[in-house]
């Protein structure tokens, strides 16, 4: 047996090791908790490779603010949602999955707050299985690098401990038909979700319990970002505010092929970029939409850093289109001036999109690898690539 072979064997035997002990406590997604009198100050009390949780799920007014480390989020109406970003100005997503905290629409539940002006366009979908928002934010604004084009947060990882650690969701919308303020006055917990950030959009889908809703939220394709994950007409929402039903998507990766439902198979980083995909995502088709301004929805919010005028928002919503479409179809080779530092290229994933057909790889994903295919190595290594 050669020294190399040797080294194999013994970071294997290590990783299997590492990943044993892990999975002897009990993965977040089967945690469950009562909301508001039965979450515990911190839902994740184990130490990892990962450390210990950074926030606290125990959220109330003495813990609002700008400052808040809450890691209890809620999605219930365009109006009344949270997304995940980092606590400290200037993070690159694939470094700080972990300690994500909530940033959301609606005071009073001891989060932050997304800044007025942040969010320029949002469509809230509710399905049969799940609902979904949507759209575009200026993502400095919640801490996020500019150029970052991020990666996914799920209540699973390597570790089945989340992203972030701890992460909670709850929601009131438990039914399809929600008015404006939900159709239900009780909290549930939501147990699968999944969360994209990056690229200056965001998407999060809450999976109502049932038999699919692991299909629905499903997270293992890390690398494919919103479009794929959340297929939406996101062309059409940047500088829009709107509320729908839908019917459900197909569950992410599943796509049809002269009437026959094909699966699509996220390859290992290890095959390199992700330069074309072999379907477009179906956009499900919607009903019953309401347009609002985005005065109406979120006019009560904290002004941001970067409060801008009604003339220089419609402007940014269309470079920020123009952006995010290049990134849909780009075939051009990775810029290295993303703000996103070289020795990263591990840890991040991606919110935009590669293109289909032949080519070299959309610009977005040229220094992109894959999580969702965990090997062993990286387990011991202390499960630098996450899922």
């Amino acid at each position: 047996m050669t020294r190399s072979t040797k080294m194999t064997v013994a970071v294997s035997a290590l990783a299997v090791a590492t990943m044993a002990a892990a999975q002897t406590t009990i993965p977040l997604a089967q945690k469950r908790f009562d909301y508001p009198d039965g979450i515990p100050y911190q839902v994740d009390t184990d130490t990892g490779p990962r450390g210990t949780q950074q926030g606290y799920n125990r959220c109330n007014a003495t813990t609002e603010g700008p400052e808040s480390m809450c890691q209890t989020a809620f999605v219930n109406t365009i109006e009344d949602f949270c997304l995940w970003a980092p606590p400290e100005p200037n993070s690159v997503v694939g470094d700080t999955e972990g300690e994500m905290v909530a940033w959301c629409t609606q005071p009073g539940r001891g989060t932050r707050l997304i800044p007025e002006g942040a969010l320029k366009g949002v469509q809230f979908t509710e399905a049969p299985d799940y609902i979904q928002v949507v759209g575009y934010i200026d993502q400095t604004q919640i801490n996020i690098v500019a150029g970052d084009y991020g990666g996914e947060m799920d209540p699973h990882g390597a570790d089945r401990r989340g992203n972030p650690l701890g992460g909670l969701l709850f929601s009131q919308n438990t039914g399809r038909g929600a008015n404006a303020t939900g159709n239900s006055t009780e909290w549930r917990q939501v147990v699968q979700w999944h969360n994209f950030m990056g690229a200056d959009m965001f998407c999060i889908k809450a999976c109502r319990s049932g038999e699919r809703d692991w299909q629905f939220c499903e997270h293992i394709f890390d690398r494919i970002g919103c479009y794929y994950n959340a297929p939406a007409d996101y062309a059409s929402i940047n500088g829009t505010f709107s509320s729908c039903e839908s019917e459900n998507q197909l569950p992410p990766g599943h796509y049809v092929v002269d009437g026959e439902t094909r699966t699509y198979t996220q390859p290992p980083e290890s095959l390199g970029v992700i330069s074309t995909m072999p379907y477009q995502p179906s956009i499900p088709s919607s009903s019953m939409c309401t347009t609002y301004s985005s005065a109406e929805l979120y006019g009560s919010l904290p002004a941001g850093s970067a409060a801008t005028s009604a003339a220089e928002t419609t402007a940014a919503a269309g470079a920020t289109t123009a952006a995010s479409a290049a990134a849909f179809t780009s075939t051009a080779a990775p810029s290295a001036s993303r703000g996103l530092p070289a020795n990263n290229a591990a840890a991040r994933e991606n919110n935009a999109a590669p293109t289909t057909g032949s080519g070299t790889g959309a610009a977005s994903m040229g220094s992109i690898v894959s999580g969702s295919v965990v090997g062993l190595a990286a387990v011991a290594a202390g499960f630098a690539m996450l899922f």
